[in-house]
């Protein structure tokens, strides 16, 4: 019996089992091309992504260390500033701190040794008043004398009770250049040179009789009169001592005359 035709399906292919497996294979191969691609394209961007978001995460910390309580550079040197300082910044700043002095010496030093510049004139006036220092000691300068001390001084003011002795040196014979500073030294310690000066002992006036009106002899007014006390003084000086000079000699050795 005849079979009965079927009809062609419309649209149907004459496609052999191994076109089928062709065609698989090229949509297996365009698959793995659009993976590759997506590989390729996102294989750049996502490192790069990533790098700016830890840029973005840097920039956002320094500036929070940079800008505490401010912004810009100064906030970042007063964090600097709040760092403890460490032992090598403590050497450097004492090795600052001895060059400073170093600097400071070496400039006293160049100052010292700089040559002192005189004026002329004060020169003169130092020599001037070392010729009358030299004058003035040598008028009050002392003496030895065959084993008695001398002393010279410059003659009183006038109208004074050490006028009046220094005048009348010459009378009993003593010289007023060698004798009178010895007969000045004497009187000044005994009774400063005063008409009424009395102590306990009873010696009385400017030489210092014992008792006061031994003088009596040198005039009647030996209470009041230094004249008639100095005659009297200088007589006793001769007797006794020869001079006035070996009087205060005495003096010297036993405090009294």
């Amino acid at each position: 019996m005849l079979e009965a035709t079927r009809p062609a399906l419309t649209g149907a292919t004459n496609e052999s089992p191994g076109s089928a497996t062709a065609s698989r294979g090229s949509a297996s191969r365009s698959r793995a091309r659009r993976k590759r691609g997506l590989f390729h394209r996102t294989g750049i961007v996502l490192p790069a992504l990533g790098l700016a978001v830890l840029l973005v995460a840097v920039v956002g910390v320094a500036a929070k260390v940079m800008s505490p309580n401010g912004s810009g550079a100064n906030s970042l040197a007063q964090a600097i500033d709040n760092l403890p300082r460490s032992g090598s910044v403590t050497l450097l700043e004492q090795e600052r701190q001895n060059l400073i002095v170093m600097n400071a010496a070496a400039s006293a030093l160049v100052i010292a040794s700089k040559p002192a510049t005189v004026n002329p004139s004060q020169v003169i006036a130092s020599q001037s008043a070392a010729a009358q220092a030299s004058n003035s000691s040598s008028n009050n300068s002392t003496s030895n004398s065959g084993g008695v001390t001398e002393v010279s001084a410059p003659a009183p003011d006038p109208g004074t009770a050490q006028s009046i002795g220094y005048n009348m040196l010459p009378a009993f014979g003593f010289s007023q250049k060698t004798q009178w500073g010895c007969l000045l030294d004497l009187w000044n310690r005994e009774s400063g040179w005063i008409y009424d000066a009395e102590n306990a002992s009873g010696a009385y006036g400017i030489p210092q009789a014992l008792p006061g009106d031994k003088m009596a002899s040198a005039g009647a007014d030996w209470e009041t009169d230094p004249t008639t006390q100095i005659k009297w003084g200088l007589g006793y000086i001769t007797q006794v001592y020869g001079t006035p000079c070996a009087a205060w000699n005495f003096e010297l050795a036993n405090n009294y005359y």
